[in-house]
């Protein structure tokens, strides 16, 4: 990547430079955009959010009745019955 990195470059990277997957060239280049522009550091703290609340939300327990009925249906899908 020549030259600073405009608004359209960062959205480009931003899941590879939250995944520290970026090379230290473009991870530079990247920050120093941050440093001066403050509509790039807002969309960076909303992704960082939206991945963490996706991330969590899949946590919870599902239901007992729910996961028989589940473990049943899967049983009768491996029997053919399905």
């Amino acid at each position: 990547m020549a030259g600073a990195m405009t608004c359209q470059d960062v959205i480009t990277v931003l899941l590879d430079y939250l995944d520290h997957t970026l090379d230290a060239e473009v991870v530079a280049k990247l920050e120093a955009h941050l440093e001066t522009c403050a509509p790039c550091r807002a969309y960076l703290a909303t992704y960082r959010r939206t991945i963490g609340t996706v991330r969590n939300a899949g946590r919870g327990e599902m239901p007992e009745d729910l996961r028989r009925r589940l473990a049943a249906f899967l049983a009768e899908r491996a029997r053919g019955s399905g």
